[in-house]
C-alpha cells in the first residue's frame, strides 16, 4: 500500500472542514447522551426496581447495529446531522448510564447519611455530595463513550454526515488508500485529543483528588 504524502498538504482545507464535522456530530451525542444519563442513573439508584429494567434496556439499545439505528430514524428525522446525532446519542447511554449508576453507588452511605443529619434534602445532597463524589467514576464513562462516538461518526457516512468517514468512502470507491489512511490518522488523533482535554476537566474539578495524591 502506498500513501501520497502530498496528498494532505493539497487537501489541507478539506481535512479542517471534515474533522470540524466530525466533531460538530460526535460533541453533542456525547452530551445529550450525558443529560439523559443522568437522571436515568439517579432513578435507578435510588429506585432499585427499576435498575435493572434500565440497565437491560440501555444494553439492548447498544446491540442494534448502528447501521440499523441509522435506517429506523430516517423515516423520523430523514438525512439530516439529527439522525446521525441521535443515532450515536443512543450508542452512549449504555457506557454513560452504567457509569453513572456506579458512580452513585460508589459514594459511601455513612457520607449520604451525614448530609441529611445536617438537614440537607436530597436534592442538595444529590448536587453537592453525591454528584461531586462520584464524578470520577462518571467521567471515566464520559470518556470511554466520546471515543467511541467519534469512531462511530464515521458510519454515518452511510446518511452524509459522517465526517472523517467521508474520507473511508473516497479511499474505498477510488481504491485510493491515502484518503482512508488521513481519516484512520484523523481520527485517532481526534480520540487523544479529547481524552486528553477531558482527563484535564476532569483534574481541574477534583481539587480533593490532587489534595490526597
Amino acid at each position: 500500500m502506498t500513501v501520497d504524502w502530498g496528498w494532505f498538504p493539497d487537501h489541507q482545507s478539506d481535512l479542517v472542514t471534515l474533522t470540524l464535522d466530525h466533531l460538530s456530530t460526535a460533541v453533542p451525542a456525547v452530551l445529550f447522551g450525558l443529560l439523559i444519563a443522568l437522571p436515568l442513573a439517579v432513578i435507578a439508584h435510588r429506585v432499585r426496581a427499576l435498575r435493572g429494567l434500565l440497565l437491560g434496556l440501555s444494553n439492548i439499545l447498544f446491540t442494534i447495529p448502528s447501521i440499523a439505528i441509522f435506517v429506523l430514524l430516517l423515516p423520523v428525522t430523514g438525512l439530516t446531522r439529527t439522525t446521525a446525532i441521535t443515532g450515536l446519542t443512543i450508542y452512549t447511554l449504555v457506557v454513560l448510564l452504567r457509569n453513572t449508576v456506579e458512580g452513585l453507588d460508589s459514594v459511601p452511605t455513612k457520607v449520604r447519611e451525614a448530609s441529611t443529619a445536617m438537614g440537607a434534602r436530597p436534592l442538595r445532597t444529590l448536587l453537592t455530595v453525591e454528584l461531586p463524589l462520584a464524578f470520577p467514576v462518571i467521567m471515566a464513562g464520559v470518556r470511554v463513550a466520546t471515543v467511541m462516538a467519534i469512531s462511530l461518526v464515521s458510519v454515518a457516512s452511510y446518511i452524509g454526515y459522517g465526517g472523517l468517514g467521508q474520507l473511508f468512502t473516497d479511499g474505498f470507491q477510488r481504491n485510493y488508500p491515502t484518503p482512508v489512511v488521513a481519516g484512520v490518522l484523523l481520527s485517532l488523533l481526534l480520540a487523544l485529543v479529547a481524552d486528553a482535554v477531558l482527563v484535564t476537566i476532569q483534574w481541574l474539578c477534583t481539587p480533593w483528588l490532587r489534595r490526597r495524591a
